[in-house]
């Protein structure tokens, strides 16, 4: 079975964060770490995003399109094989028992006031708006965006790269590690200059440190659109070293998806 969606406006917000402010991730899965200032550093990002007329494709008049946000930290895999860790998914209330019937992907409800890119533009300025016992609001317009806090990635092409170029992605639903398979299309990437103003509900979902707060961005950007096409067949199950989960489970299930963000 296959949905199919287009995302839009698809604005990515990254941090490096200490690595030892992190919980640990499941086996096999490690942190993609650098090193900086006699420190190691992991990085996280949260992607606020449209999901624009998903549907199965027997059914095409039947469309949902709603706002999402995913919280996700970088790894790599028992293969080596660069991945996400899907902390969090936000989406509203009335959509949110859908995705976890269908799709069985983690996903919490959220109160959401996002920009249409293509108008809603107050002096080249657009704002976004999660909240839920926290807010995330942020600001952003097209620019070179300021040297951010934490390692360098490299230029402006590999850091783009580094947080979009990433094949596999893993969630634990239920107790279970579930991996999804993706592929990267070429897609337009506006570079931002970003400011975020209030981090209260990344703060509540993921406490760094003694106070929860998070560091200045590292980077950010905006792909204003991605084709995608949920692929919800079940692959052969991940292998996990030792066992190990986050929650008390030993069997794995995983699915595929492909134009991943």
């Amino acid at each position: 079975m296959r949905l199919r969606t287009l995302v839009r406006d698809a604005l990515y917000l990254n941090w490096a964060v200490p690595a030892e402010a992190l919980p640990e991730p499941p086996d096999p899965l490690r942190y993609q770490l650098r090193e900086h200032e006699g420190r190691d550093w992991a990085f996280a990002s949260a992607l606020l995003f449209r999901n624009r007329g998903v549907h199965l494709p027997h059914f095409p008049l039947v469309r949902l399109s709603y706002p999402q946000l995913t919280l996700r930290l970088y790894a790599r895999d028992g293969d080596g094989t660069p991945c996400v860790v899907f902390r969090e998914m936000l989406m509203p209330g009335w959509v949110g028992p859908a995705v976890r019937l269908v799709a069985q992907q983690p996903v919490s409800w959220a109160r959401f006031d996002y920009p249409e890119l293509s108008r809603d533009v107050e002096e080249g300025t657009w704002r976004w708006r999660v909240a839920r016992d926290g807010e995330l609001v942020v600001t952003a317009r097209r620019g070179a965006p300021p040297v951010g806090v934490g390692p360098r990635l490299g230029g402006w092409d590999e850091t783009v790269r580094f947080f979009r170029d990433r094949p596999r992605g893993y969630a634990t639903t239920n107790g279970r590690l579930r991996r999804i398979e993706t592929e990267h299309p070429d897609v337009a990437v506006w570079p931002v200059a970003a400011e975020v103003t209030d981090a209260s509900l990344l703060a509540r979902l993921l406490p760094l440190g003694g106070d929860g707060a998070w560091p200045p961005l590292h980077s950010a950007f905006i792909c204003p659109s991605i084709p995608f096409v949920f692929a919800l067949d079940l692959v052969p199950e991940v292998e996990l070293e030792g066992g190990r989960l986050p929650q008390a489970a030993a069997s794995t299930r995983s699915w595929s998806t492909r134009a991943a963000l």
